[in-house]
């Protein structure tokens, strides 16, 4: 029997999916599951969904535990194997606004700004501190324990975890697991024999779909690009066009390859389509602007009308495609499984930087999370994640030096916003943001 502690288990659906599934998994069903919030109301809610979904399907085998606040932190970790994380610093309200609204004020818009961006690098400054607070106890409660981390910004925050704690971490993205899938639905290929066989590496949210080939070995590419071409052009197809992922379907024609994240992520990690000075770019991509804040709000409006039935114990669960009971699994019983991870390159990619956080394939056993080394990307593939690792570096830099140049830098080298604003309002922007993040930030000098 062990331990599994998630840290923001008043993210209540997301705790019901990853801790359902581990008492879907025989291995991990006995484990003591510890639940941490700083959030009373939403912890509360988790635990009672919680213990409702272990006598629903686990007969009341785990141990349901909760611990709230900061001064109860290390207790939640103490002794743990995994440590899950899903917390989100600032919330809805004031941060992830704050993120949004002051770029507009500036001329800049974004749709999700969670992984890059204005909003990425502050959401990544007000969540490394926190991080930092984590491993310290993780070090001293229960140093051998495995953080998986789903926390966005994914790239910035495992990559500070893996170079700056002495903590074994992989970060865990939902895009890599169906991307293959996705791409031949969207463009209307059938007829294909299973299994895939797929290779897919870059770094999180812009992984590379590099190759795909069906069990036959057909390779699938041909016809794909085809496809998008078609679609992009406005050509007649027998399919439904996919007018949300024109994005990446424009990657496919312009760079020849499918990227692992949406669209609507896409749109705003370059250059290319979120331009004021070409307005019409946002209707023929289809590119939804603020388009985070809407989905927060409906997830905020979903909760409260699903809020009641997993209060009254009616919640069930089947296990999901989410990696985390499945590396727990794989390293509790040494039966092998794969995953794709987002670990520090250190040569799996030989064309991105030593230290940049990648995401690639990872073998996982008893003997832990084992990268794959993937050789070079093709340059331009390479070339379009290095503009995306510079910000995360240099945001990883800020975070870590406490200096405000840096946060400059690394607002200045991300690449839409450097593409629609001046230096002088980038640096104008940052200092904005920084008063009006008032205490969900460290003082920087």
């Amino acid at each position: 029997m062990g331990k599994i502690t998630f840290m923001g288990a008043g993210s209540t659906v997301f705790a019901k999916n990853v801790l359902g599934d581990c008492m879907c998994t025989p291995a991990l069903r006995d484990f003591t599951l510890a639940l941490y919030d700083i959030d009373g109301e939403r912890l509360e809610e988790s635990y009672i969904m919680v213990n409702a979904l272990n006598n629903n399907i686990n007969e009341g085998r785990a141990k349901i535990e909760k611990y709230l606040g900061v001064e109860n932190r290390k207790d939640a970790l103490r002794g743990a194997d995994f440590v899950v994380d899903a917390i989100q610093v600032g919330g809805y309200e004031p941060c992830t606004v704050t993120d949004f609204e002051i770029p507009k004020k500036y001329g800049l818009r974004q749709t999700i700004a969670d992984t890059l961006g204005i909003g990425g690098i502050f959401r990544a400054l007000r969540t490394i501190p926190v991080l930092e607070d984590f491993a310290r106890d993780m070090a001293e409660v229960c140093p051998d324990a495995y953080f998986l981390n789903y926390t966005n910004p994914m790239a910035m925050l495992a990559g500070y975890m893996q170079r700056y704690t002495p903590i074994k971490t992989v970060g865990l993205c939902h895009s890599v697991q169906g991307c293959s899938r996705d791409l031949l639905r969207n463009v209307g290929i059938k007829d294909y024999k299973e299994p895939l066989k797929e290779i897919i590496a870059g770094i999180n949210h812009m992984g590379w779909l590099i190759e795909l080939k069906d069990a036959d070995g057909v390779d699938l590419y041909p016809e794909i690009r085809k496809r998008a071409k078609a679609i992009l052009e406005g050509e007649p197809v027998d399919f439904e066009r996919p007018e949300w992922d024109l994005v990446r379907l424009d990657y496919v024609r312009r760079l020849g390859y499918y990227c692992t994240e949406s669209s609507e992520h896409n749109s705003e990690y370059n250059p290319f389509y979120i331009k004021s000075k070409y307005p019409e770019l946002i209707d023929r991509y289809h590119i939804p602007l603020d388009e985070y804040p809407r989905r927060c709000r409906s997830q905020i409006a979903s909760w409260k009308n699903a809020k009641n039935d997993y209060l009254a114990g009616n919640v069930s669960h089947s296990r999901t495609h989410e990696y985390a009971s499945y590396i727990m699994e794989a390293i509790v019983t040494d039966k092998p499984y794969k995953i794709g991870g987002n670990v520090i390159n250190n040569g799996c990619i030989e064309n991105l930087p030593a230290e940049a956080c990648v995401e690639v394939a990872c073998l996982v056993n008893r003997a832990g999370i084992q990268p794959t080394k993937v050789g070079r990307l093709p340059e331009v593939l390479a070339a379009m994640n290095r503009t995306n690792i510079n910000v995360q570096l240099l945001t990883i830099e800020a975070a870590v030096t406490r200096k405000k140049e840096a946060i400059y830098h690394a607002a200045m080298m991300d690449p839409h916003t450097a593409s629609e604003l001046s230096i002088d309002d980038i640096v104008a922007m940052c200092d904005d943001l920084i008063e009006a993040h008032g205490d969900w930030l460290p003082k920087y000098n």
